[in-house]
């Protein structure tokens, strides 16, 4: 079996002056590490996808902040560069906003606690959610809300993990996640890495598999959560979150409270970022599709009312009213 780096959280490293990201672009047939000198180059590998997952986008961006405290760089610069990289992800907003406002001298050390504490966070989802889930779980997730989305262990799969670890996860089903293939390239490498059971399917199956009574939750990851509940995630979670409410099949949305946007009154209010027509024309290399007019943008909107429950480390996450609170798991 393959050493998974993202198991051991070394697939984000920060030695003080240089980041090493795991390129997830060329996972799983490759594991190449991406090295970042300036909060620019960060910038670039939060862009261009060498990393992703909002936790880890978060993550990297506080190492980007604490790199240009080394270099002397103007931090107010390199908020603003780091912020812009990807609209959609809170968590690179929050990490860079709470860096900003702290003494330069002490942001090295909290980058760091940052990451530390996301390991500690996605294992206490991981420990809530399990409880919701029934002893026969059999799950389809989406993207990949994983260990490689965190700091380590993941929140979707960080459920599924600890589901498994405790007996209660028959299978995962993992959807392919066109057009980036996040499921199919990483979901489906970590889970087959750590031992869990796992089958791929394309993300237009997902119907007929719930049709057939082979899905019983849904566990999602998310980018954003506005104050209402409303959910941005990857591309296709609206769909299957449609889809499961068609089939009585509970939808949960597992995220870190930073990943919870009190400043967003709703999910009209959260920019969607539209990304470049090569990545649906074909993946790599490959071009499968004619240059025609494309639309890819990177999320959905899930309204609130078709999640059954938001998983964070505290608990349940209550919105609107309660938005501030937490109910018993």
């Amino acid at each position: 079996m393959a050493h998974d780096p993202s198991s051991t959280g070394d697939h984000i490293r920060f030695d003080g002056t240089a980041l090493e990201l795991l390129d997830q672009r060329l996972l799983p047939a490759r594991q190449h590490t991406v090295r970042c000198i300036t909060p620019q180059d960060v910038a670039d590998a939060i862009r261009d996808m060498v990393v992703r997952g909002a936790p880890a986008i978060g993550i990297s961006a506080a190492y980007g902040m604490s790199m240009a405290v080394s270099r002397g760089d103007d931090l107010r610069v390199a908020a603003e560069t780091l912020k812009a990289a990807r609209p959609t992800a809170v968590n690179l907003a929050w990490a860079v906003d709470k860096l900003l406002a702290l003494p330069p001298e002490e942001i090295p050390a909290a980058a760091r606690a940052i990451h530390t504490e996301d390991v500690r966070i996605n294992r206490a989802i991981g420990d809530h959610g399990a409880q919701l889930l029934p002893d026969d779980a059999r799950v389809l997730t989406h993207c990949n809300a994983g260990a490689l989305a965190t700091g380590g262990y993941g929140t979707a799969l960080g459920v599924v993990r600890s589901a498994f670890a405790a007996g209660r996860l028959q299978r995962v089903y993992a959807g392919e996640t066109r057009p980036y293939l996040q499921g199919a390239r990483l979901t489906a490498w970590e889970l087959d890495t750590d031992g869990i059971p796992c089958t791929l399917l394309t993300d237009s199956a997902a119907a007929s598999l719930m049709a057939a009574g082979e899905v019983n939750a849904v566990v999602v990851g998310a980018d954003r959560v506005a104050a209402n509940g409303d959910v941005a995630n990857k591309i296709g979670t609206l769909s299957l979150a449609v889809l499961a409410k068609h089939y009585g099949i509970p939808f949960y949305v597992a995220v870190p409270c930073s990943t919870l946007d009190a400043h967003t009154a709703s999910g009209a209010a959260i920019p969607i970022e539209q990304r470049d027509a090569t990545e649906v024309r074909g993946f790599g290399e490959v071009r499968w599709a004619a240059d025609v007019d494309v639309v890819n943008p990177a999320f959905d909107v899930t309204p609130a009312e078709l999640v059954t429950a938001w998983i964070t480390e505290d608990g349940l996450w209550q919105p609107a009213e309660g938005q501030d609170t937490f109910g018993p798991v």
